[in-house]
């Protein structure tokens, strides 16, 4: 079955991309093994990946210039560039949007530096994976950003529950999201990875914030935990977000296993886009191509 989707978050995927990611990152290439990831980071060409979202109905999705730091060397380990992420974002026409990776070292120039690739390149979001960098997800340090994106209207992917790398998981446990949705009550934020094993953590806060919603991506749904499903499908409709974190899921797989789960049809809607439109301030139907 073809559903008609968003993905709010799939790593860069061309070969190049997908190698410095993976088999040059000292955190990232033992996952490569453990979750038997080598054929899936061979990668894409542009024109390939945009054949694949056509034949698997996938509208658009977002790529994060992502960045990540090394909590034992307290340095830099991952750096997407934005300008690879760019060159995607005009070669795709409008297929892949961009979420600007906030290096938190850099402090307020991280501010400037993500204004300027919303306003000048066209990015439509921030990214922010802290566990590298040993803060919360509530830490003063990343309250300018915070602020930055609710004045430029665009939302925050932020990772959420467990690190799968050596990285303190404590970081990013969901409730430290319940600060950060109070005080920024316009800030819309997606909680990335279904915040398990916090996923009932992680579900209470988006039940009690309307700003605040949960992604799939990294979780494959044949392992999406059963609270998660009846939430999507009930009071949750319109608050969960399909997703892939490619190439930790494959967007083939993940949205055959979608189709196995039983769902309202509304909220399998809402699940495959229509919280996404929420989010980004955008419609399926007029994504250009």
């Amino acid at each position: 079955m073809t559903f008609k989707a968003i993905d709010y978050w799939t790593n860069i995927f061309t070969p190049e991309g997908l190698r410095r990611m993976y088999l040059e990152n000292e955190e990232l290439a033992p996952v490569v093994d453990w979750w038997r990831m080598d054929d899936r980071i061979k990668g894409y060409t542009t024109k390939a990946f945009v054949e694949l979202m056509d034949e698997l109905g996938i509208v658009k999705t977002f790529v994060p210039s992502f960045k990540m730091q090394s909590w034992k060397r307290r340095a830099p380990i991952l750096d997407v560039e934005a300008a690879s992420v760019r060159e995607l974002m005009a070669e795709c026409g409008g297929r892949v949007g961009g979420l600007f990776g906030i290096d938190i070292s850099k402090g307020m120039q991280a501010v400037r530096e993500l204004e300027i690739a919303v306003r000048d390149w066209g990015f439509e979001g921030a990214h922010i994976h802290a566990n590298g960098w040993g803060i919360p997800l509530n830490d003063r340090e990343l309250y300018p950003v915070y602020a930055k994106c609710t004045e430029l209207g665009i939302p925050v992917v932020v990772q959420s529950g467990h690190s799968a790398e050596k990285m303190p998981s404590e970081m990013t446990r969901p409730i430290h999201l319940d600060d950060v949705a109070l005080y920024f009550e316009d800030l819309r934020i997606v909680a990335s990875h279904t915040g398990w094993p916090w996923v009932e953590e992680l579900i209470a806060m988006a039940w009690k914030h309307p700003n605040l919603y949960i992604g799939c991506g990294a979780h494959a749904p044949k392992y999406w935990d059963a609270s998660l499903v009846r939430f999507l499908n009930s009071r949750g409709k319109g608050k969960v977000l399909w997703g892939t974190d490619f190439p930790v899921v494959r967007h083939q797989d993940s949205l055959q296993q979608v189709a196995r789960i039983d769902l309202k049809p509304d909220a399998r809607e809402m699940l495959m886009y229509g919280a996404a439109e929420k989010v980004f301030g955008i419609r399926v139907d007029e994504v250009v191509s």
